[in-house]
């Protein structure tokens, strides 16, 4: 009787230390994955001080050294064309990199790239030191694109992808704030140092927060703690010696990966479209002065911002993982909010505001969604590269936007911009339902 008695506390003090055990690691990973979030939040939207400066300062080097705004637009067009090659490149050798040591590297090298056009004038050193910019500030979106689904399962990384992604507005809006105090009272160079200053220290902070893998900290792989494969599962499934030829095979072999760049490439023909030309649609067809028109495209960011974390949430709570039939009835919600933008009558200032509002509420979400469809699509060993080919096909809207749109506009008047804008949206809508009932391959196998 005693010895049974004592058989049967060993299996309860057995059982108990394995509760503690999980409950602890519940705990451990649920700092980490706190910290990781805000830390990569916080660490994108520095990259935003130094990159989103150099169009604020425009105005002040037209008049001080005497640049035609077309020589500054070669500088612009020089980083976005190096951008956008950076990131599909440095996608590639993120996912071959410790992202902690690579972020935290591109925000320095943005930094200091910043720091140095604070110190010239020259019309080729603005040029080459800006070029060398766009490429370090590539290095800044495809290791958070790596690191949370590392950190998340896929039943939470649209959520948690909308908020990392709120980065993009609040970078954007407070150097867009600074700009105002800092360029009258220190003038132009201070716009690119002082931010470089802030931004180094951010680097270090992220290098001091970020973790590559909870692996690296003695912690399961976030599927295997969520009891979505086994331990056996992950090591059956490891593709560490992944070539770049292999990549690129298995991206292009993607069918739901190019719906899902098609769709952002149509998508972003509307969110650029209205970001670029909404001040001046309002201003000559609804009778808007500057600062109001101003307001409502800051309306349009916010209301962004809530979208994308609305939309995140949503697929993968209500919908468990998919991410298409989300952006299938945000673009519907879409073409109905850009046709109410468009039939309001000028004058009505406070519609006009609603309108930008909604729309930047339904533009958002298939945005964020866009990226967290491509991390669903690759492994982990390609994240990074299929998120920067989504950018890549969103560059190509962009410049489709700016060229179409404002020709359209000259010779057939803004009701030929706003079909155009109606006309990308529906073919985004498509693309998207074309992804309806994929998701996570881990999800399909977990039979979540």
């Amino acid at each position: 009787m005693t010895q049974t008695t004592h058989m049967t506390d060993q299996i309860i003090d057995s059982e108990v230390q394995v509760i503690e055990h999980k409950t602890k690691n519940d705990q451990l990973y649920r700092y980490w994955q706190i910290r990781i979030l805000y830390s990569l939040t916080f660490g994108y939207a520095a990259f935003y001080l130094v990159r989103q400066n150099f169009n604020f300062a425009l105005p002040v080097l037209v008049d001080e050294y005497g640049y035609t705004r077309t020589e500054l637009g070669y500088i612009a067009a020089v980083w976005q064309v190096v951008y956008g090659i950076g990131k599909f490149l440095n996608g590639y050798i993120s996912d071959r990199s410790n992202a902690r040591k690579f972020m935290s590297l591109g925000l320095l090298g943005s930094a200091l790239t910043c720091l140095l056009m604070g110190f010239g004038s020259g019309y080729w050193f603005f040029t080459v030191l800006w070029a060398l910019n766009a490429w370090v500030q590539s290095m800044g979106w495809p290791p958070v694109a790596k690191l949370l689904p590392r950190w998340f399962s896929p039943t939470e990384l649209g959520t948690v992808w909308g908020i990392a992604n709120v980065s993009h507005q609040v970078g954007g809006a407070i150097i867009a704030v600074l700009s105002g105090f800092i360029i009258p009272l220190y003038g132009w160079q201070s716009l690119f140092i002082l931010p470089a200053f802030f931004s180094l220290m951010i680097g270090c902070f992220l290098y001091e927060r970020l973790r590559d893998t909870p692996q690296s900290l003695g912690l399961e792989s976030i599927e295997v703690h969520r009891k979505l494969i086994s331990r056996e599962e992950e090591n059956d499934n490891d593709d560490s010696d992944v070539s770049f030829l292999a990549v690129i095979r298995t991206l292009v072999q993607s069918r739901n990966l190019w719906y899902v760049c098609l769709g952002n490439m149509f998508l972003y023909i509307v969110r650029m479209g209205v970001l670029t030309w909404a001040p001046t649609f309002l201003k000559e067809s609804k009778g808007a002065e500057f600062v109001t028109s101003g307001l409502q495209v800051a309306a349009f960011d916010i209301a962004g911002m809530i979208g994308g974390i609305t939309a995140g949430w949503l697929s993968d709570k209500v919908f468990k993982g998919r991410r298409g039939p989300v952006s299938f009835f945000f673009m519907v919600a879409l073409v109905f909010a850009l046709i109410y933008f468009w039939t309001i009558p000028a004058g009505h200032h406070y519609m006009n505001a609603i309108a930008m509002i909604f729309v930047g509420f339904f533009v958002y979400g298939p945005q964020v969604l866009v990226g967290v469809a491509a991390a669903d699509f690759a492994s982990k060993k390609t994240v990074g590269m299929a998120v920067g080919v989504t950018g890549t096909f969103a560059y190509i809207g962009s410049a489709l936007s700016g060229i179409i749109v404002g020709w359209l506009a000259d010779n057939y008047g803004w009701n030929a911009g706003f079909i155009f804008f109606i006309g990308a949206a529906i073919l985004s809508c498509i693309c998207f339902a074309m992804t309806w009932s994929a998701r996570a391959a881990v999800l399909e196998k977990a039979k979540i």
